[in-house]
């Protein structure tokens, strides 16, 4: 089973940048962030097309995710739980059938956080702890799950291509970090670091300042896998080269193949 994760940065501008991706890479499943688009209006018919259901959780103009399955997607949750009160459309789960047992997929957008200290940077962090108690939760159920998505966290200084430009940024101080740990000592497995060691490898680069041309990137976009999916794990890697492609978001997607 090949699962991708990708930040699209908004639907309509990649109407055909996606189609073309999925054309080539042909995931079984891929987890959607920054749709920025409410669910009446998400180009389904892209999908349909292709043999993928779609379940969204979407916004107008921020935020939204989404899950395309080629898959039955049953049990589909919209929303992180621990705050009836946000809003923001950054959380999506559904379970997908695996050759002997059922896959719990959990896809996020976590806050970036910016400017920090401030309410946003609360807002990250008190999102991050919501996000471990439902890692527990999952883990307390023994149903195997994965969590995926941006992340807005750059886990260690290897995965900056100019970690000292990212010393107060909210994606790296160490408050963010450490929540990141937390996450990780549950005993989940961050798939590419499994796979795949040293500096250079990076999912975004930003728009601005040739970022791209000069590889000035960082690494946000993961996968976390509780200990029986781990066990599954094939590979992971990242399609770095979508980035150089026309009208591409600023990430590029990773994903994992699991036999599952």
């Amino acid at each position: 089973m090949k699962i991708a994760t990708f930040n699209i940065n908004g639907i309509k501008a990649r109407a055909a940048a996606l189609p073309d991706w999925l054309d080539e890479a042909k995931p079984d499943i891929v987890v959607l962030q920054e749709i920025k688009s409410v669910d009446e209006a998400f180009p389904r018919d892209l999908f349909d097309e292709r043999g993928y259901n779609v379940e969204t959780h979407g916004q107008k103009s921020f935020n939204g995710v989404a899950i395309l399955s080629k898959h039955p997607l049953e049990d589909v949750s919209r929303g992180l739980p621990g705050d009836d009160t946000d809003e923001q459309a950054r959380w999506i789960e559904a379970t997908v059938m695996g050759k002997t047992m059922p896959l719990r997929i959990c896809g996020l957008y976590l806050p970036n956080g910016n400017p920090a200290p401030g309410p946003k940077y609360d807002y990250k962090l008190a999102w991050m702890k919501r996000l471990e108690a439902r890692a527990r939760t999952l883990l307390a159920e023994e149903t195997p799950f994965l969590m995926t998505g941006d992340y807005n966290i750059i886990p260690q200084d290897e995965d900056a291509a100019k970690p000292e430009s990212w010393r107060d940024d909210a994606l790296f101080r160490p408050d963010s970090r450490a929540a990141w740990r937390s996450l990780l000592n549950l005993g989940l497995t961050e798939a590419f670091r499994a796979r795949t060691q040293g500096p250079g490898h990076y999912s975004f680069w930003d728009y601005q300042a040739g970022a791209w041309n000069r590889n000035n990137g960082i690494r946000i976009d993961h996968f976390l896998l509780c200990p029986r999916t781990a066990d599954t794990l094939r590979d992971c890697q990242i399609d770095k080269d979508v980035r150089g492609r026309e009208k591409p978001s600023d990430h590029v997607p990773v994903w994992v193949e699991l036999d599952f």
